[in-house]
């Protein structure tokens, strides 16, 4: 079989994708590898014969790929929150970041580590595959070819030892920082006063009895509660209407709200009661349907250029994108993949599914014009040669190049008829099938050396590095976080959350969506600060 692996690489990198997901889906002690697993069933293979290989090309496609996808799906979040509460929060990543790069400094010197080995630590330590893809990429761009190989695979065994740490080291201080601070979870909650996703977005009817507000307009209402609450279909002397901005509200009207818990308490204190028959059960003269968001016409839109107001009788209320329901605003951006709950008259459905577009089979196509011309712009980038004063020459490579255009590209979403970004399924798919090819190419290409390592008795002290690395730096994240900037701890959890596993962990902890927001919230400023600080530290080790 051996010999079959050798003369068919293909065949090898299957069985190596296939077994790693399997084992990538097996709970240990509540938590999961995922398709990290794909790297140590590579190494295990890699480790069987020194002469099972993985072509280059294999590895150089799974890197752009995965951090191609990853620059689409973030440009947008990426800007937006660099603009709202970036210096605050790319300040203390940065800080933290500095932290853990300075202990690994310190451990490079007290273990007498190599540079490659220690930058690994810290990708791994990170659980942060994109910076160990950016340090491969920056050995093979770098360094002499005598030393390539390696570097990249000393590189790997410090990422692959301390990436178990990674994840149970943050878990251990999450655990045991909540108990130190005490922390209830569902009083932070309601102080945060946020929406967050589905599970906490409901609706209701309320019937207006404050003659306070009677003439008051539904904008100036929408406005006080800062864009949190949506006004759905809404009744007046027995006759169904769907109301908009300009709405005047009189007393005896009945009118569906949505929002979460908090603000709909705090709505209808100041607009009247909950009625006790759903208006939104009546679907006589309206319906409400979820519709796909598929032509690319619209995509990347506001849903205020749609002038719906204008052409149709209807409402949207949410957008549902991969798992987690937002509400719509006139300010909320449509991409491909979004299911938009439409409340309309029933005629008008025939030509709303026409201009949403509404196909499922249309999300599967992937536009190849935009994807392709987005990764040959990062590759070219990538492969330019930027000079910086005093003689000191580098290149974004594999890694930098797409993940630069990717990100303006999807903050862009589209360039007249061009839209830049993937549907929701189809970036993920790229995504994974990208991030499989790197680790089964890297773990098959490092097996042995990483055999090696463990044998001459060096690989226990790598785990202990990884362990100081990961859980130093998240006891001290949470306390500065919550002690001194405020920030709430099941927020603090999701931001500190750089792996799947951890994320469910405090999703389990909170009981809420809060971790999820601090995940969504940070992540594109970590995922790019932590792949240029793992360069970084390579480049002044060496």
């Amino acid at each position: 079989m051996i010999e079959a692996f050798k003369e068919s690489p293909v065949l090898l990198l299957f069985v190596v994708s296939a077994i790693g997901y399997w084992v990538g889906n097996i709970p240990i002690r509540g938590t999961k590898l995922g398709v990290a697993a794909v790297l140590f069933v590579g190494l295990a293979f890699g480790a069987i014969d020194p002469g099972l290989s993985m072509p280059d090309i294999v590895i150089v496609l799974g890197l752009s790929m995965f951090v191609y996808t990853i620059g689409l799906s973030s440009g947008p979040s990426f800007f937006s929150t660099f603009r709202a509460q970036g210096w605050r929060n790319f300040s203390f990543i940065l800080a933290m970041l500095i932290f853990s790069t300075l202990i690994t400094v310190g451990l490079y010197y007290l273990f007498d580590l190599n540079a490659a080995t220690a930058a690994g630590l810290l990708a791994g330590s990170s659980t942060n595959t994109a910076s160990l893809a950016g340090l491969l990429d920056l050995i093979q761009l770098t360094q002499p070819a005598e030393v390539q190989e390696a570097m990249s695979n000393a590189a790997v065994v410090g990422y692959s030892l301390s990436y178990p740490m990674g994840v149970l080291g943050v878990m251990f201080a999450i655990s045991v920082m909540q108990r130190w601070f005490r922390i209830n979870y569902p009083q932070e909650l309601a102080e945060q006063n946020l929406i967050l996703s589905g599970d906490n977005i409901r609706r209701q009817t309320i019937v207006i009895t404050n003659e306070e507000i009677a003439g008051l307009a539904i904008r100036e209402v929408f406005q006080r509660f800062k864009k949190r609450l949506v006004f759905g279909r809404m009744q007046r002397k027995g006759v169904d209407q769907l109301p908009n901005m300009d709405t005047q509200l009189e007393v005896g009207d009945r009118l569906v709200i949505i929002g979460n818990a908090a603000v709909m308490d705090e709505a209808t204190e100041m607009l009247g009661e909950v009625h006790e028959q759903e208006l939104s059960y009546d679907r006589t003269a309206y319906d409400v349907r979820r519709l796909f968001v598929s032509n690319p016409n619209i995509a990347g839109e506001k849903i205020a250029s749609l002038n719906l107001a204008e052409k149709f009788s209807t409402i949207i209320t949410r957008v549902q994108r991969g798992d987690v329901d937002l509400l719509a605003s006139g300010d909320t951006v449509l991409e491909l993949g979004d299911r938009v709950l439409v409340i309309a008259r029933r005629k008008d459905f025939d030509d709303l599914k026409q201009l949403f577009g509404n196909s499922y089979e249309a999300l599967n196509h992937i536009n190849l014009l935009s994807f392709g011309s987005g990764m040959a712009l990062g590759l070219m980038l990538g492969m330019l040669t930027f000079t910086l004063p005093g003689g000191l020459s580098f290149n974004l490579g594999f890694a930098g190049g797409p993940l630069v255009v990717a990100l303006i590209l999807g903050a862009l979403r589209r360039t007249g008829p061009i839209v830049w970004t993937l549907p929701f399924g189809a970036n993920r798919v790229l995504r994974q099938l990208g991030l499989i090819l790197l680790l089964a190419g890297i773990g098959i290409r490092s097996g042995h050396t990483f055999l090696n390592t463990i044998l001459a008795g060096g690989g226990g002290w790598l785990f202990l590095c990884g362990a100081i690395i990961a859980i130093t730096t998240a006891f001290v994240t949470l306390w500065l976080g919550y002690k001194w900037l405020r920030i709430p701890f099941g927020l603090l959890t999701g931001m500190i959350a750089t792996q799947p596993a951890i994320l469910e962990f405090a999703l389990d902890r909170a009981g809420n969506r809060l971790p999820s927001m601090g995940f969504t919230l940070i992540l594109p400023i970590v995922l790019i600060t932590k792949i240029l600080f793992v360069q970084l530290l390579f480049a002044f080790l060496s």
